[in-house]
């Protein structure tokens, strides 16, 4: 039996709205005075990387912009953000803008430092040793990238997301400034929203610490009283505010409340991990081009329901932090309810519903569930084990 846990994060948050006037003081404080930011050209042309510059300048740090961002990136995205470094040789990579950019950076930070190709980093632990520092910047209240150790490319030959996963990768600072995420669309907003939502309920209902196999790495350590407390404050603050940042992008209260969540959903499933919604939402994402917090938030209730009867009692507790009235329901009807508030939240802020409305085939649920079943770093997380057929089963409930 497992007795240890551990917990990390990035080197220091800093959280507030005006947080990204400080990032230059702080990039410049540390002695990076050489800064690449990798961002996309949506976000230049919107004027959001604007303040990030100004503030590194103001600092007498060094910068030059990578726009080579681009959503669900792939590993040619990597490899061009690599060659931008080559020619400024930063001190410092910033990641500006959703879990796509912040990811893209990580994947930039690791070639840049240690050479190579993405794919010799993929999966977990094979990175070998520190990489070039990271800032992450996000500007979208999703992923948590700026506290995770995960990135994630799309393998667009292999048509299925593929992730790297080391605690090289956190960042050594977070600077999470709500005020960034005010021009965000609804859509990306609920995208990104309900991606949060997921990596908090799968940190809150992964396999508990103490059963894993005490002897073996693993990227993630399993649910814990410390992931615990972060998962449920993220799922409460997204029940509360994520329909209102969708329906009023201008709501600063909202904004702030998804920035915060996101983050500490970041912490908590960076930490005790996620399992089926993400191993089948990889080769889902990777064939249907969706992204990734649609393709999440669609799938997130077929496995909750999945896993009700090994977590029974933590999914009544997310029904109750979601704000499902519980009195007088036994622990399974509690529990189920979990699931039909997402599904509810889900047709709220404009989430697809099923496979088929991202144009899915029936005839492709095979082929994403034989690739799902073999990431087994989530199907060991998962509590409860599946077969490639439960996971078949899941895809066809969820088409």
């Amino acid at each position: 039996m497992r007795t240890i846990w551990n917990f990390y994060s990035a080197g220091r948050l800093v959280f507030g709205r005006g947080a990204v006037n400080e990032l230059g003081s702080h990039v410049a404080r540390r002695g990076w005075m050489r800064a690449l930011v990798v961002t996309d050209p949506v976000l230049v042309e919107a004027g959001v990387v604007r303040p990030v510059e100004a503030s590194l300048a103001e600092a007498d740090v060094a910068v030059e912009i990578f726009d080579g961002g681009e959503p669900e990136p792939s590993l040619q995205a990597a490899l061009r953000g690599v060659e931008c470094a080559a020619r400024f040789r930063p001190d410092v990579i910033v990641g500006v803008g959703g879990g796509s950019n912040m990811d893209l950076a990580k994947i930039v930070s690791v070639l840049f430092t240690h050479g190579g190709r993405p794919s010799d980093y993929f999966s977990w632990d094979n990175v070998p040793g520190p990489v070039t520092p990271l800032v992450g910047v996000p500007t979208t209240a999703g992923t948590g990238s700026e506290v995770s150790h995960a990135a994630v490319l799309t393998d667009t030959e292999q048509k299925i997301k593929v992730s790297t996963l080391s605690n090289y990768l956190r960042p050594a600072l977070a600077v999470v400034d709500p005020e960034l995420t005010l021009t965000c669309p609804p859509r990306v907003t609920a995208d990104s929203g309900i991606d949060a939502l997921t990596h908090a309920i799968e940190a809150y209902t992964a396999t508990d610490y103490s059963a894993l196999p005490p002897d073996e790495s693993h990227a993630y350590d399993g649910a814990h009283p410390l992931g615990d407390v972060l998962a449920e404050t993220a799922i409460t603050l997204i029940a509360r505010h994520l329909r209102t940042a969708v329906r009023e992008p201008r709501n600063l209260a909202a904004r702030e409340g998804m920035a915060l969540a996101a983050t500490l959903a970041g912490l908590a499933f960076s930490n005790c991990g996620v399992a089926l919604v993400h191993a089948l939402e990889y080769p889902l994402g990777g064939e249907l081009h969706c992204s990734h917090g649609t393709g999440n938030g669609l799938l997130l209730p077929f496995v909750m329901r999945y896993n009700l009867p090994q977590r029974t009692a933590r999914l009544a507790r997310v029904a109750e932090l979601l704000g499902e009235d519980i009195r007088g329901l036994d622990e399974s009807q509690a529990a189920a309810l979990a699931a039909d508030a997402v599904e509810q939240l889900k047709r709220d802020i404009g989430i697809p519903l099923r496979i088929r409305d991202l144009g899915g085939r029936e005839e492709q649920l095979p082929e994403f569930a034989r690739k799902a079943f073999a990431i087994k770093r989530l199907m060991t997380i998962n509590p409860r084990q599946p077969t490639e057929e439960d996971l078949l089963a899941i895809l066809q409930e969820a088409w």
